[in-house]
């Protein structure tokens, strides 16, 4: 009993520094991410929770989607997007958090 509250309260602080970081990333085409569209840009990702919050560095405009985060086996040196095609557009399947071993899937 207690080992599982160790690790749920450790999996909670682990979220809330997760949120308050803000990592960058480059879109060079529209692109599908959950359930939103990104036009081609810079964009702030932010986790909070259970959702990702991309926000335009242009016009500061922001949509939100919804995002599983994971812990991957190793520790990423630079944020690192995966995508495939998904019709004429771009799909972000997955994002590896730079200096951690957390990835977010959609």
């Amino acid at each position: 009993m207690k080992k599982l509250f160790v690790v749920g309260l450790l999996s909670l602080a682990s979220l809330a520094i997760l949120s308050a970081k803000t990592y960058t990333i480059t879109v060079s085409n529209p692109t599908k991410v959950g359930s939103v569209q990104l036009k081609a840009g810079q964009y702030k990702l932010k986790v909070e929770g259970s959702n990702a919050i991309f926000t335009d560095v242009n016009n500061q405009k922001s949509v939100t989607t919804p995002v599983k985060v994971e812990t991957s086996e190793k520790k990423v040196d630079s944020t690192r997007v995966q995508s495939t095609k998904d019709g004429d557009a771009e799909r972000i399947q997955e994002i590896d958090l730079e200096g951690s071993t957390t990835k977010l899937t959609f």
